[in-house]
């Protein structure tokens, strides 16, 4: 009689997979296949977009504004050579971000520094708060 103990050689890493797979976050995939990461936030003044683009020249970054979106496309171009391994994504980019809050398109800003590109979205004035004075009668 031959038993066979080939099915239980790989059954340490079989077991941690069913547990990477069990453990892992349902938004993580989501996050991953986004590029460029990116943070929202806002103030009263404004709402900012700032995108991580590494290695993108401004030349090759195009901004859209719409009445309700932020269209960001891009193209992150890989140098040239033979590769053994590459885990930094190259190629063409779009990202769109929804924008629910109206905005000043006229006073509009973008800059890059340091391979982060941050876009100023100034609210409209209809949407900022404003104090209102009470009269005591």
């Amino acid at each position: 009689m031959v038993i066979d103990f080939n099915t239980l050689y790989n059954f340490p890493s079989r077991f941690d997979r069913v547990f990477e797979e069990f453990l892992r976050s349902p938004m993580g995939d989501d996050r991953r296949l986004a590029y460029p990461p990116l943070n929202l936030s806002n103030d009263q003044e404004n709402i900012y977009v700032r995108a991580e683009v590494p290695g993108v020249s401004i030349d090759d970054v195009e901004l859209t504004l719409t009445d309700k979106t932020l269209v960001i496309k891009g193209e992150r171009k890989a140098p040239q050579g033979k590769y053994f391994r590459q885990e930094r994504p190259s190629g063409v980019f779009h990202r769109v971000v929804n924008i629910s809050v109206p905005v000043d398109r006229d006073a509009v800003t973008a800059s890059m520094k340091d391979g982060v590109l941050t876009v100023s979205l100034p609210k409209s004035e209809e949407v900022k708060p404003k104090n209102i004075s009470i009269s005591v009668e």
